[in-house]
């Protein structure tokens, strides 16, 4: 059978598939980029946005219309479908700025659906008809069906793209521009056209809490993390008030259930409670503490995303990838470039008006209009005739008269002039030149037009349109020190296994899958592995553990044999960095290393031991003690200090030691409202372990904590934060609103009870905690008046008032009309330090 031959030019040319191979996904790609995915940077849409915002102006009676008619309308214009109209029609009336809407629009903070387009209705919002819309300036271009005129870019004057923002997905490259406040940018526009620096940040309908020190201006490579807020009802109660930006509460809940799945929280039910406001109920297990959970809640759920901003956008026809200071400083240029046209064409209008309303005046005044009554041969020596009336006049006038001119003055209706008529003419012209003055000091002051034109925006629109994201900086949660222990570990120390599958073998302690656990052998080595199932680390476990980073703590304390030269020597160390999964030899490193005695003591306890040597050795005293307080913590690496060269028969436990370390030093971070080790804001003091701390909060209530380093503190709302002493008075000055008056008392923490909030001002609306102090002889002075009146005095208050019971309501200390302000000037108070004497002012 003969081969069908099929031509070679099907395959080379042009018209032929290869060829249109060739072009067919480039011109893809930029259709989908150009038409479909990237908003334009001149008026801040994507086609189909500008699409229907032009039929909406087009349909624009005032009245709402059905958005199904809208999306018929558009489809004029669109020719993708009536599916992603709507879709795109929704999304901009949840962002409420230019479209009111009508109806069920769907809740963005749900993921509930809009209803039908037949059911809900639209309208173009006043704001959009003011700066979206101006025939005059518009660019047109011809519809895709060629049936219709359609704007290149709509004449939009005001920033909407950093307003709204933008998502899209075009074929390689995508866009993510986050929306920003509204007064925000309108206020970063008038700085700029004032010469003034800018910052902006993003701002979302959702609220929430957020930390831009990351953003970088919406470049490409920034991020943002934003949080829910989630409030503390009681200790077995949380409750999320919002939800991060593009996070639904469906979404929330059930990253809420995954991560209890996982164990990675405790919680016994979420209810999803969103009604006018988002309320999701968080009801947390028996003996969970609340802080770790809420750290838990941001670490492991969708209570707190990350988000990298991405702004691309059309620029002469091409894409590009831009800051949001050049998105707003583009926009404000594109502005004042649109106002001027304006301008210049208001200016134009008003010129030609004057110009006619002047050659109507003279045509009257002067009786020119006459000539229509003489007898002229023909119409066109008429208009001569006219036209040589006016010679007295013309050098009056700003331009030539043209035939239209007078043609449209012979066609007013001829009938008595009276100098009534004349005199309004006068006042229309006077009228006139008041405006085209100030259109012209508006354009050679553009820069102040523009600005007022932007206050006028604010002014109108501004209301309701405050920030609702709260900026704040994030602490960063570690996912090891907030997961709860979902599974138990387990060793079997004579074949050296590890791990939560051994579950036949010797329970060791409950973890979680994120931990890391530290092994010693008696060959004296060490090994930090990742917990699993089952590992292998040495044969003769002695001791297994959960490794923390940087514990300086945790001391180890080891007695070991050298074999090459018979010596024993005894160590102490800390383990604080390690590489996970590689063997650490504590010894010598000489084969058949043993290790005698090993003790894991998490706060520095140095124990007595009993030394047994050999019974044929040559010693004199074949028992003695050793005190391992002796010895001073040195590097894991360090052979220790000889015990003895004698053979030792064994070593055993004698009497339990205090530890050699000081007490562990705190300090509290203002900031982030956090306990911590790093020295990082206000000094507490040294603690012992029975040592608690003292908060007192501006809504005059006080709590005694412990020294746990998970829990949380509401830091705009500490006043005072110290190491408590159940002896010192507490001087407090607190406002009574009810009598007006602010009040002092003194008192001793009466309660014992860790962890409970007790209010000890009166009750009342209005009231709150203005000055406390622990210091032991409190002098306040009084600010009364103001500029030249104002006066200060000062009070001892331990000559003012007696210490009372901590309910007690106190004395009047002054009038709530008359003071000022009242401050605290005693001498420093130093916090008890052994090292670096920092102080707290009083």
């Amino acid at each position: 059978m003969a081969k069908s031959k099929i031509p070679e030019q099907v395959f080379t040319s042009n018209t032929g598939v290869t060829g249109q191979y060739k072009t067919w996904f480039l011109d893809y790609a930029s259709y989908v980029i150009l038409e479909r995915a990237v908003p334009a940077i001149e008026d801040g849409l994507k086609p189909v946005q500008r699409r229907i915002l032009h039929a909406m102006k087009e349909m624009d009676d005032g009245r709402f219309n059905k958005v199904a008619n809208i999306i018929g309308q558009s489809m004029q214009y669109h020719p993708h479908g009536d599916q992603s109209i709507g879709d795109a029609i929704v999304n901009m009336g949840q962002k409420d700025l230019l479209i009111e809407t009508q109806g069920n629009w769907g809740d963005f903070r749900t993921g509930d659906s809009a209803a039908a387009s037949r059911y809900i209705e639209a309208r173009l919002s006043k704001f959009a008809l003011e700066v979206a819309f101006n025939p005059k300036t518009t660019e047109w271009s011809v519809s895709y069906d060629g049936r219709k005129n359609e704007p290149v870019t709509l004449p939009m004057k005001f920033p909407l793209l950093l307003a709204h923002g933008a998502e899209g997905i075009a074929v390689g490259l995508a866009t993510k521009i986050l929306p920003h406040n509204f007064c925000e940018i309108i206020q970063a526009a008038i700085k700029h056209l004032k010469g003034k620096k800018f910052e902006l940040v993003p701002d979302f309908l959702t609220g929430g809490m957020m930390d831009a020190s990351g953003y970088n201006a919406g470049k490409r490579g920034g991020k943002v993390r934003v949080r829910a807020h989630i409030e503390e009802v009681d200790k077995k109660t949380l409750v999320i008030r919002d939800v991060p930006y593009g996070v639904t509460t469906t979404q929330l809940k059930d990253s809420i259930v995954k991560a209890n799945e996982q164990g990675k929280i405790k919680i016994k039910k979420v209810t999803d409670n969103t009604a006018a406001n988002v309320e999701i109920q968080v009801d947390l297990a028996p003996g969970i503490s609340p802080d770790i959970t809420i750290d838990a809640l941001y670490a492991f759920t969708d209570c707190e995303v990350s988000i990298s901003p991405n702004a691309c956008v059309i620029v002469d026809n091409k894409p590009q990838f831009v800051t949001v200071n050049e998105l707003l400083t583009h926009s404000v240029e594109h502005t004042k470039n649109l106002l001027k046209r304006e301008l210049e064409i208001k200016l134009a209008e008003l010129n030609e008006k004057w110009h006619y309303t002047s050659l109507e005046k003279i045509f009257f005044e002067e009786k020119i209009y006459k000539e229509l009554e003489k007898k002229h041969e023909t119409w066109e020596k008429v208009l001569l005739a006219i036209d040589k009336g006016f010679d007295p006049f013309k050098s009056k006038l700003k331009r030539a008269i043209t035939r239209e001119d007078i043609v449209k003055l012979t066609e007013k209706p001829v009938r008595r002039i009276y100098k009534l008529d004349i005199d309004e003419l006068v006042e229309q012209i006077k009228g006139l030149e008041k405006e085209i003055k100030q259109v012209k000091h508006d354009l050679a002051n553009l820069v102040d037009f523009a600005i007022s034109y932007y206050e006028n925006l604010l002014s109108k629109y501004g209301k309701g349109r405050e920030r609702l994201t709260e900026i704040k900086q994030f602490d960063t949660i570690e996912a090891k020190q907030v997961i709860i222990a979902n599974t138990k570990l387990y060793v079997n120390r004579a074949d050296g296994f590890i791990g939560t599958s051994l579950k036949k073998d010797e329970f060791v302690a409950e973890c979680s899958d994120l931990d890391d656990v530290i092994v010693f052998t008696r060959a004296g080595k060490m090994k930090v592995v990742k917990v699993s199932d089952k590992t292998f680390i040495g044969k003769d476990i002695l001791h297994v553990g959960i490794f923390k980073k940087g514990d300086e703590r945790t001391t180890y304390n080891m007695i070991y044999i050298d074999p090459g030269s018979g010596v024993t020597y005894a160590k102490r160390f800390n383990v604080t960095a390690i590489t996970r999964d590689k063997e650490y030899d504590l010894t010598k490193g000489a084969d058949k290393s043993k290790v005698y005695y090993f003790t894991a003591n998490p706060n520095g306890e140095a124990e007595i031991v009993k030394i047994s040597l050999s019974p044929n050795c040559s010693a004199r005293n074949k028992e003695f003690l050793f005190y391992f307080e002796e010895l001073e913590i040195k590097a894991r690496t360090s052979q220790g200090n000889q015990v003895t060269k004698y053979p030792v028969k064994k070593v055993t436990f004698k009497e339990a030691g205090k530890s050699t370390l000081g007490g562990v030093k705190l300090w509290f971070d203002n900031q982030f409202g956090r306990l911590n080790s790093e020295e990082k804001g206000l000094y507490l003091g040294s603690f012992q372990s029975e040592d608690k701390i003292l908060v007192l909060y501006k809504d005059g209530s006080y709590s005694i904590v412990d020294q746990e380093l998970t829990q949380r503190f509401d830091a705009e709302n500490v006043l005072l934060i110290e190491k408590f002493n159940p002896e010192s008075i507490i001087t407090a000055i607190y406002l009574d609103n009810d009598k007006k008056q602010f009040n002092v008392k003194r008192f001793k923490i009466e309660t014992t009870t860790v962890n409970n909030r007790f209010g000890f001002i009166k009750e009342g609306d209005g009231n709150y905690l203005d000055q406390v102090t622990t210091h032991e002889q409190p002098i306040v002075q009084i600010n009364t008046g103001r500029g030249a009146q104002s006066r200060a005095s000062k009070i001892k208050i331990a000559d003012f008032v007696d210490v009372m019971g901590w309910k007690a309501i106190g004395n009047k200390l002054a009038d709530f009309t008359k003071s000022t302000g009242f401050e605290w000037v005693m001498k420093v108070k130093k916090v008890e330090e052994e090292d670096n004497g920092q102080q707290e002012l009083f």
